[in-house]
Protein backbone atom coordinates (compact mmCIF):
# COMPACT_ATOMS: atom_id res chain seq x y z
CA UNK A 1 0.00 0.00 0.00
CA UNK A 2 1.49 3.26 -0.83
CA UNK A 3 1.13 6.13 1.81
CA UNK A 4 -0.48 9.23 1.63
CA UNK A 5 1.15 11.67 -0.94
CA UNK A 6 0.88 15.65 -1.47
CA UNK A 7 1.26 16.46 -4.58
CA UNK A 8 2.62 19.83 -5.76
CA UNK A 9 3.49 18.76 -8.88
CA UNK A 10 2.91 16.54 -12.35
CA UNK A 11 1.16 13.11 -11.77
CA UNK A 12 0.53 11.22 -14.90
CA UNK A 13 -2.41 9.04 -15.16
CA UNK A 14 0.05 5.83 -15.15
CA UNK A 15 1.13 6.53 -11.59
CA UNK A 16 -2.34 7.46 -10.69
CA UNK A 17 -3.65 4.09 -12.06
CA UNK A 18 -0.87 2.46 -10.20
CA UNK A 19 -2.25 4.00 -6.59
CA UNK A 20 -5.44 3.33 -7.55
CA UNK A 21 -4.60 -0.70 -8.01
CA UNK A 22 -2.95 -0.63 -4.59
CA UNK A 23 -6.11 0.63 -3.00
CA UNK A 24 -9.68 0.63 -4.40
CA UNK A 25 -8.87 -0.82 -8.29
CA UNK A 26 -10.00 2.20 -9.99
CA UNK A 27 -10.33 4.88 -7.96
CA UNK A 28 -7.77 7.06 -5.75
CA UNK A 29 -9.68 9.23 -2.71
CA UNK A 30 -8.13 13.05 -2.62
CA UNK A 31 -8.00 16.10 -0.33
CA UNK A 32 -7.92 19.09 -2.43
CA UNK A 33 -6.52 22.31 -0.51
CA UNK A 34 -8.07 25.20 -2.36
CA UNK A 35 -5.92 27.93 -0.48
CA UNK A 36 -2.76 26.20 -1.00
CA UNK A 37 -3.50 24.55 -4.01
CA UNK A 38 -1.97 21.50 -3.13
CA UNK A 39 -4.32 17.40 -3.15
CA UNK A 40 -3.21 14.89 -0.63
CA UNK A 41 -3.49 11.01 -2.55
CA UNK A 42 -3.29 7.62 -1.48
CA UNK A 43 -5.20 7.24 1.58
CA UNK A 44 -8.11 4.59 2.28
CA UNK A 45 -10.02 7.77 3.83
CA UNK A 46 -10.62 11.17 3.05
CA UNK A 47 -10.25 12.01 6.68
CA UNK A 48 -6.49 10.38 6.33
CA UNK A 49 -5.85 12.44 4.01
CA UNK A 50 -7.48 15.55 5.65
CA UNK A 51 -5.44 14.60 8.87
CA UNK A 52 -1.97 14.57 6.93
CA UNK A 53 -2.85 18.14 4.99
CA UNK A 54 -3.80 20.13 8.55
CA UNK A 55 -0.43 18.79 10.45
CA UNK A 56 1.05 20.12 7.27
CA UNK A 57 -0.73 23.44 7.68
CA UNK A 58 -3.88 23.59 6.26
CA UNK A 59 -7.00 24.79 7.74
CA UNK A 60 -9.91 22.55 7.57
CA UNK A 61 -12.69 24.87 5.73
CA UNK A 62 -10.00 25.27 3.03
CA UNK A 63 -9.75 21.03 2.31
CA UNK A 64 -12.39 19.33 0.13
CA UNK A 65 -12.68 15.40 -0.66
CA UNK A 66 -12.95 14.02 -4.12
CA UNK A 67 -12.50 10.91 -5.61
CA UNK A 68 -10.57 10.18 -8.71
CA UNK A 69 -10.74 7.60 -11.86
CA UNK A 70 -8.04 7.46 -13.54
CA UNK A 71 -9.51 5.43 -16.14
CA UNK A 72 -12.04 8.12 -17.37
CA UNK A 73 -12.23 11.40 -18.90
CA UNK A 74 -14.03 14.50 -18.85
CA UNK A 75 -16.45 15.53 -16.11
CA UNK A 76 -16.06 11.38 -14.89
CA UNK A 77 -12.36 12.20 -13.80
CA UNK A 78 -13.36 13.54 -10.86
CA UNK A 79 -16.34 12.21 -8.48
CA UNK A 80 -17.31 15.09 -6.06
CA UNK A 81 -18.15 13.03 -2.80
CA UNK A 82 -17.02 12.47 0.75
CA UNK A 83 -18.31 12.61 3.96
CA UNK A 84 -15.37 15.27 4.94
CA UNK A 85 -17.69 17.60 2.43
CA UNK A 86 -20.86 18.02 4.64
CA UNK A 87 -20.48 21.45 6.13
CA UNK A 88 -23.79 23.13 7.21
CA UNK A 89 -21.68 25.98 8.59
CA UNK A 90 -20.47 27.04 5.44
CA UNK A 91 -23.48 26.58 3.17
CA UNK A 92 -22.63 22.61 2.30
CA UNK A 93 -25.28 20.22 3.73
CA UNK A 94 -24.19 17.27 1.26
CA UNK A 95 -20.91 14.71 0.83
CA UNK A 96 -20.98 16.61 -2.68
CA UNK A 97 -19.39 19.60 -3.45
CA UNK A 98 -22.73 22.03 -3.78
CA UNK A 99 -21.23 25.07 -5.44
CA UNK A 100 -20.10 24.84 -9.08
CA UNK A 101 -17.66 27.21 -9.09
CA UNK A 102 -16.05 25.86 -5.89
CA UNK A 103 -15.99 22.32 -8.12
CA UNK A 104 -14.24 24.44 -10.79
CA UNK A 105 -11.29 25.50 -9.13
CA UNK A 106 -11.05 21.93 -8.03
CA UNK A 107 -11.43 21.16 -11.39
CA UNK A 108 -8.35 23.92 -11.88
CA UNK A 109 -6.55 23.07 -8.94
CA UNK A 110 -6.56 19.13 -10.20
CA UNK A 111 -5.90 19.53 -13.48
CA UNK A 112 -2.52 21.36 -12.90
CA UNK A 113 -1.52 18.40 -11.39
CA UNK A 114 -2.50 15.46 -13.12
CA UNK A 115 -2.32 15.62 -17.19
Amino acid sequence: MSPIRIIQSALNRDELNTIAQERFGDMVKAVVDMDRKIVAIGGEMHADEEQVLMEGGSQQQDLWGINLYPGKKGDDFIEFDSMINIRPSQGNRSRGVEDADMRKRIREIVSSFID
